[in-house]
């Protein structure tokens, strides 16, 4: 199957590689922000050797969460192992996920 074509002629990025962006933009430690017009709060990890980044979010002032590990394979890709959720919830969480502009205050 032929991959889609933007008007200036270039391949667009596949979703996983969206995804991996916008993960990648998202700071280590603990962060406020918003998605869905809700304030969340998300806390980032990454291992020292860039192989995993564990990402846990949950609603301030609700009860949904967002939680889980993306491998980095050697010439093989990756794997999102999302935490009892689809794969679809967290894409579209980390998509869609802005971090405040404020500078977030520690949490214990």
């Amino acid at each position: 199957m032929p991959r889609t074509m933007t008007a200036n002629g270039k391949t667009p990025p596949t979703i996983q590689a969206t995804f991996e962006d916008a993960l990648a933009k998202l700071p280590d430690g603990y962060v406020d922000g918003y998605f869905g017009n809700r304030s969340w709060g998300v806390t980032v990890k990454r291992s020292q050797d860039g192989k995993r980044t564990w990402l846990y979010g949950e609603e301030l002032g609700g009860t949904d969460i967002v939680s889980f590990n993306l491998y980095r394979f050697a010439g093989r890709g990756s794997a999102l192992n999302p935490c009892e959720m689809s794969s679809a919830k967290v894409i579209e969480f980390v998509l869609g996920f802005e971090p405040s502009t404020e500078k977030a205050a520690s949490r214990p």
